[in-house]
């Protein structure tokens, strides 16, 4: 005897549309068609991606990096802001292997949602692609994974892997870091994707609201504004100016004063002006609305610098025009000291 529980069943019926799955790769494909250049081997498609190092590098070191978005996807769950967030995958992940003189070569995704809709996480990947073309870099593979029960309606997590190369007596490591060198701040667009477990914490103890007017602009479009890649300018300034570069520093998770001495080596430090920019609006409301401490501040959040660039004294200013001339607001941080017994390895003072 045959009932309702003995009707055959499918994987729609369990929670998982392939066709839906399908019609997203149909989505895909023109945005990563976008992002091709020379190299790409095999793209979307096929069960691994395919790529050629360039035969331009004489000592090809492969340099890789992955990252998330972190909290700041609970905002865009919040605030139907999916259209960024992709941008943002890609800058972490490039923007980390860039430090190190790679220049980024291909780019993968990871997609998971309990339930697949074509039209969200095919805003997510537009912009997954959008920050590939800004990083030079082609997005050549990844993977869509529709996990019924795993994830809330209308959620997701995202995942992002790149790889570079870099020639290997070009390796950024700051060895060559010394007392009197110039530390250089390139700005932010603003908090990137830092600190957003305490951002979303001060919105909430603030009542404020994705619409309110944010110095004439919607707290939405500040709060959710994609990190900034620097790629194709940092690239520009190390062909233009090579070994002067000596070291740089991707401001992300534990902001200026955790990630700047990552590039410094033991007995030396960071000396930072605060005089020497000032707080952009988003950080000042930050930090009055949470009564956030300046030392939190400096070790949470990137406060308006997003990459950190370490030269010698006499090339600063030729660097810092070279930086310009590529569209990069630059600032004068500070400079590199020895480090006094007890002291940190990166100062704000």
């Amino acid at each position: 005897m045959t009932n309702a529980n003995n009707a055959p069943l499918t994987y729609r019926d369990a929670g998982v549309d392939i066709d839906a799955g399908d019609a997203l790769v149909d989505r895909i494909k023109p945005l990563a068609a976008r992002t091709m250049r020379a190299g790409v081997l095999g793209g979307i498609g096929g069960f691994g991606a395919l790529f050629e190092v360039p035969k331009k590098f004489a000592e090809p070191v492969l340099v890789s990096g992955t990252d998330g978005v972190g909290t700041k996807l609970r905002l865009a769950f919040e605030w139907s802001r999916h259209d960024t967030v992709g941008i943002d995958l890609v800058a972490m992940s490039v923007n980390d292997i860039l430090v190190q003189g790679a220049e980024p070569l291909f780019f993968l995704d990871y997609f998971a949602c309990g339930k697949l809709s074509v039209d969200t996480a095919a805003s997510v990947v537009g912009g997954i692609a959008r920050g590939c073309e800004l990083a030079g870099c082609a997005l050549i593979g990844g993977e869509t994974a529709e996990m019924p029960g795993m994830y809330p309606d209308g959620e997701y997590d995202l995942a992002g892997f790149a790889v570079g190369a870099v020639d290997k007596p070009k390796i950024i490591d700051g060895k060559s870091i010394v007392p009197g060198d110039v530390v250089l701040g390139l700005a932010s667009s603003g908090a990137h994707s830092n600190g957003y477990s305490l951002i979303r914490k001060i919105i909430d103890r603030a009542g404020a609201k994705p619409d309110d007017d944010f110095h004439g602009e919607k707290l939405v479009d500040v709060v959710m504004a994609p990190t900034r890649i620097y790629v194709k300018q940092m690239l520009a300034a190390l062909e233009a100016h090579g070994a002067d570069i000596k070291g740089m520093a991707h401001i992300t998770g534990g902001g200026l004063t955790e990630n700047v001495p990552r590039i410094l080596q033991k007995g030396l430090s960071a000396k930072l002006h605060r005089s020497a920019w000032t707080l952009p609006p988003l950080f000042q409301w930050l930090q009055k609305e949470g009564g956030v401490a300046d030392d939190e501040m400096h070790r949470v959040f990137n406060c308006g610098i997003g990459m950190v660039v370490i030269v010698p004294a006499a090339r600063a200013d030729a660097i810092a025009d070279t930086l310009r001339a590529q569209g990069e607001t630059v600032y004068a941080l500070g400079e590199i000291v020895e480090q006094a017994e007890g002291a940190a390895q990166t100062t704000v003072e």
